[in-house]
């Protein structure tokens, strides 16, 4: 895995050693992604740097950025191509002769000899830029998915590029200030979905897009979509047969590297069938990670231990019990935005312990937006079933009524009551956005104020999942949402998260549930094999039954939880109270501070039904803290 960052010169001569040093700053804000290597390129138009974490042919001649053969372009990559073996000897069999051993070089010459169009050939994770010193144009590109990320800079005449916001932010001429929509994005849904950032001018290219400029004209494409139009006919046998032999290749395929190699392992379902899968890959035994906590009713280190002994793995583990608020305030600077998914943690910890035994790890990672593995898919399936017992005109005339009758009413059962009969008066996209949003409407309406109320009273961040959900094309409403969640929660909260805890510590993470087969093979198992009355996941369960045992399979789910209540009171109280007195803080610029200390209070006596939006007002105010203090 690796870093790259660069911008458009426009410029003289006389300007190159000043953008050269740009240029080593940019660089030096994402070493951690590459600290095994730099290098950088400038011509008269465009300046690009490089950070090269080594995975494959660890000579210097992977040093990027790199040129091909002809002289023409000159890439900088991050990420994997998988499948670059195949693509090279198609390559050699035309009679194209490599100097190296890495997939940056395959890619680099499929694009001379494709164009755009090499993306559908390409099976990985990736970001890049590519300059055509010829036509002096740019052209970015990220996969699918969104496993590896790119953001570009746009102002006016100016445009930059780099694989975190922090390099982009070292450039004298990119001027950001936060946008007042992407903040209600962030505590509807506790990150910033694609495209937008936190940041004004500042956007990701999204998942599954390519990007073409010159520096002032800018091009955006899309090059890949999933479809749940065409679902499988083939029977549940068939279907479960067919899906772990691709789970198989794509782990076999993952495990291609010149350094160490190990794998995540939870205990749960997925990460255990990745491990069960390289086992059954390797001469020796895989190298496996698995991280706790003091609280046993988050803690799942005994199911992990439980697979590595199945497997007979090197087994580590790591228990998170210190120092949380010092390592939350340096670990939360990591996202360059405002990011509340509090299983970030212990992610860090998790590749932090990993990286000291290997330098590549597969994680299980696309399991659940995949094959229906949440919670919340369950309970959507109960809500839109009733939902579809009364009519529309009645659902939306008399139960808003009701609800705000049971909201009057201050007790566990009538705030459930009226957190169910607001869901059901709406329609089934919006139902799913509230049910799931991390800041109730009610609370949000009571707390903000000013002029950045003013700013966002018209926005509706609801709209995000609306629109996806209506993009998919298909009738089958868990289906929508599965496409929506892939579109949105997957790539702006998970792959993030993944992706910034494991490059922080300098490691590679592969996910084998998200090779674009998989995705596009478990988009087309129909919706009742995925969520099978109350049993989710169902296909993946029954494809791995003669691997892993039944109480590895069939337990209940803990997901990479926290205790985030508990760490309010305790190991998080001194800083969030900190934060929650200050009137002057970014808090302070969107909430009246004085309504926030009653909740914060009420939080101290043992009320936890605003846990989330208190923790979000603490993950925000860390961003503020670090970017905008």
């Amino acid at each position: 895995m690796c870093g790259l960052a660069g911008f458009f010169r426009h410029s003289t001569e006389s300007d190159r050693a000043r953008h050269s040093s740009w240029l080593e700053t940019m660089g030096q804000a994402i070493n951690h992604r590459g600290p095994d290597a730099s290098s950088v390129f400038l011509d008269d138009q465009v300046a690009i740097t490089h950070r090269r974490l080594s995975i494959l042919d660890l000579t210097e001649a992977g040093t990027q950025p790199m040129s091909s053969a002809s002289g023409r372009y000159v890439i900088a990559f991050n990420g994997e191509i998988y499948n670059y073996r195949e693509i090279r000897g198609e390559l050699e069999q035309a009679g194209l002769t490599f100097r190296t051993q890495t997939d940056t070089e395959v890619l680099l010459e499929l694009y001379e000899r494709l164009g755009i169009r090499c993306l559908e050939r390409l099976n990985g994770m990736f970001a890049f830029a590519i300059w055509d010193r010829r036509t002096e144009e740019l052209f970015l590109a990220r996969d699918r998915l969104g496993k590896k990320p790119l953001y570009y800079y746009q102002s006016g005449q100016e445009f930059a590029f780099a694989s975190e916001i922090k390099a982009l932010l070292k450039l004298p001429f990119v001027h950001c200030e936060p946008r007042p929509d992407a903040i209600k994005d962030f505590f509807a849904y506790q990150y910033i979905p694609d495209p937008k950032t936190i940041y004004r001018n500042v956007h990701k290219l999204a998942p599954g897009h390519w990007l073409k400029t010159d520096g002032k004209q800018t091009q955006i494409g899309q090059y890949w979509d999933l479809s749940f139009a065409d679902p499988s006919t083939s029977s549940p046998d068939e279907l479960q047969a067919g899906l772990y032999n691709l789970i198989d290749d794509a782990v076999r395929l993952r495990m291609i590297s010149d350094v160490p190699l190990g794998a995540f392992l939870s205990g749960g379902v997925d990460s255990s069938a990745v491990v069960g899968l390289m086992a059954g890959h390797s001469n020796q035994p895989v190298t496996t990670c698995a991280i706790g906590f003091d609280s046993k009713r988050f803690d799942e280190v005994a199911w992990a231990k439980k697979v590595a002994e199945l497997f007979k793995t090197n087994h580590h583990e790591f228990t998170v019990r210190e120092n949380v608020p010092g390592s939350l305030t340096d670990i939360s600077r990591y996202f360059d935005e405002p990011f509340a998914d509090p299983s970030f943690v212990p992610t860090f910890f998790v590749s932090q312990l990993a990286r000291q035994q290997v330098t590549v790890a597969l994680a299980g990672d696309g399991g659940d937006e995949n094959f229906a593995g949440y919670s919340k898919y369950y309970t959507d399936s109960i809500e839109n079933r009733l939902r579809n017992l009364f009519p529309g005109v009645l659902r939306r005339g008399l139960f808003p009524s009701l609800a705000q009758l049971a909201g009057g009413i201050n007790s566990n059962v009538t705030r459930k009551a009226n957190s169910l009969l607001s869901t059901l008066a709406m329609e089934a996209d919006r139902g799913f956005y509230t049910t799931n949003c991390f800041f109730r409407t009610s609370l949000w309406n009571d707390l903000v104020q000013g002029e950045f109320k003013r700013e966002t009273d018209g926005y509706d961040p609801a709209d995000i999942t609306c629109q996806h959900y209506r993009n998919a094309d298909t009738d089958d409403h868990l289906a929508k949402i599965l496409y929506t969640d892939i579109k949105t929660y997957l790539p702006g909260d998970i792959l993030v998260k993944v992706d910034r805890m494991s490059m922080a510590n300098s490691l590679e993470t592969r996910a084998p549930l998200l090779d674009y087969r998989v995705v596009e093979y478990a988009a087309n198992i129909p919706s009742a094999l995925k969520l099978n009355g109350g049993e989710k996941k169902y296909i993946l369960k029954k494809a791995f039954e003669k691997m892993l045992p039944e109480d590895v399979l069939y337990r209940r789910k803990m997901g990479f939880s926290v205790p985030l209540a508990q760490w309010l009171r305790n190991e998080l109280f001194n800083l969030a109270d900190g934060m929650f007195q200050d009137d002057e803080g970014g808090l302070a610029q969107c909430f009246d501070m004085k309504k926030v200390r009653g909740i914060w209070e009420n939080h101290q006596r043992g009320r936890d039904e605003n846990t989330q939006e208190l923790w979000s007002m603490v993950a925000f105010e860390l961003w503020w803290r670090s970017y905008q203090s």
